[in-house]
């Protein structure tokens, strides 16, 4: 039988683990991996950041928010029950020292109700990232108390029924890097405000504002904006007058969106400079034109571009052999209704990531779209109302291989004989007059 024998020279817990039996050394070696585990484990919540969260909770009913996706819904404030960590519950995010909350990402958790200025939700002063997007607080206004969140980086409350003026007090969030107050019920964003949140807010990277009713502020107080944006976008604000050029000074923007305003003159020259961008949008401006030269430099120079959308733009004075050049990674190409004139290049079409191509309702358009090589990811064609000439032959109908949607209405249709038994076999949504 084996023995346990003691040092001469005591340790501090007066024997060595040397010379304990094997199985006494693993149990002591359990122990204190276990002790270690516990004292390095999280606290559990705040019991006054608990009791906010769950004031807040009993403050809203849960319900379907009819006009988002039905599959993306969850109630998230279910899982908040008295007793319980609330460091656990879906959504909340908490300080691992401290058991602070510093986030809630309670995106479609189906809230329905007022959001009022005295809510408990104003008392979480450590919150780092808030998004209460896309639930129903029912024409709640924005709270200047928003303003009292010096820590938040990232604040999102689009799509969510706010309305009334976009507080002033937004612009005290010094330390923000995102701001999306879009597509809610056209708040009022005064100049006053606005000037002040674009000096304000030097971090930025991104900013929505998308949907507000931003109609009294003058275009140049774009000027002041945060040179770190990558993400800007002001579509549908009611916004009037020119574009200023100093947005060509965001070297950083990826994602430009100023559709749907009333921009007038001419896309800036300035916009050659935005070499960083993925995604352009100016459509639906329809006093808004492009000058054959700063469009040329455009199409030079923004190589990295997957979207451009100048839907209504007057591109009457464009030649569309200018658009020759266009970046091979586009993905999404929009010119509807642009006054085009001449022949479309046919490499475009041929361009290897092209999913979207609309054309439509450019009469003076002319071209043919070929029957091969063409991109095998083209799942949308649109080229209503124009003389683009379209063989709708076997060739081209095994190509399109993704095409789900194309729209030939009062378009230079040159059919085979057969076509109409196969068009009807590959599931295309079709505008087209045949049969």
């Amino acid at each position: 039988m084996p023995s346990v024998s003691f040092s001469s020279k005591p340790y501090a817990m007066g024997f060595s683990p040397l010379s304990l039996s094997p199985s006494l050394s693993f149990f002591l070696f359990l122990f204190h991996f276990h002790s270690t585990l516990s004292s390095s484990s999280s606290p559990l919540c705040a019991h006054h950041q608990s009791l906010s969260l769950l004031q807040f909770k009993q403050s809203f009913s849960i319900q379907t928010i009819p006009w988002e996706d039905q599959y993306t819904q969850y109630p998230k404030t279910e899982s908040w029950k008295e007793g319980t960590d609330c460091c656990i519950w879906d959504g909340v995010t908490c300080d691992l020292h401290s058991g602070l909350v510093t986030g809630l990402d309670l995106s479609s958790s189906m809230l329905h109700g007022t959001l009022h200025s005295n809510n408990s939700l104003f008392s979480l002063h450590h919150l780092r990232k808030l998004d209460l997007s896309f639930n129903d607080f029912t024409t709640s206004h924005i709270s200047s108390r928003f303003g009292q969140f010096s820590n938040l980086t990232h604040l999102n409350l689009s799509s969510s029924s706010f309305e009334g003026q976009v507080p002033s007090e937004i612009s005290h969030l010094s330390k923000l890097v995102s701001l999306d107050l879009s597509r809610n019920g056209y708040p009022i964003l005064e100049p006053i405000s606005f000037d002040k949140i674009v000096r304000n807010l030097t971090k930025l990277r991104e900013l929505d504002l998308s949907q507000a009713n931003m109609s009294l502020v003058v275009p140049d107080s774009l000027m002041n904006l945060s040179s770190s944006l990558s993400s800007f976008r002001l579509q549908d604000c009611l916004l009037q007058g020119k574009i200023p050029s100093s947005i060509g000074k965001l070297k950083h923007l990826r994602y430009l969106d100023l559709g749907l305003n009333s921009f007038t003159g001419s896309i800036p020259y300035d916009f050659e400079q935005l070499t960083e961008l993925v995604s352009l949008d100016l459509s639906g401006n329809a006093y808004l034109s492009a000058e054959p030269v700063s469009l040329y430099k455009i199409v030079q120079n923004l190589t990295k571009l997957r979207e451009l959308d100048l839907d209504y733009v007057n591109m009457s004075l464009v030649a569309p052999n200018s658009l020759t050049n266009l970046s091979s990674s586009l993905s999404s190409l929009s010119l509807r209704r642009c006054g085009l004139q001449g022949k479309f290049p046919g490499n475009i079409f041929l361009l290897p990531n092209l999913e979207a191509l609309s054309l439509s309702d450019n009469e003076g358009l002319t071209s043919s779209f070929p029957s091969s090589n063409l991109s095998s990811v083209l799942s949308v064609l649109d080229l209503s109302n124009t003389r683009i000439s379209l063989y709708l032959e076997n060739d081209l109908i095994s190509n399109l291989k993704s095409l789900t949607i194309m729209l030939l209405r009062n378009s230079s249709i040159i059919r085979t004989k057969g076509d109409c038994g196969i068009l009807r076999t590959i599931g295309l949504s079709l505008l087209i007059p045949f049969c």
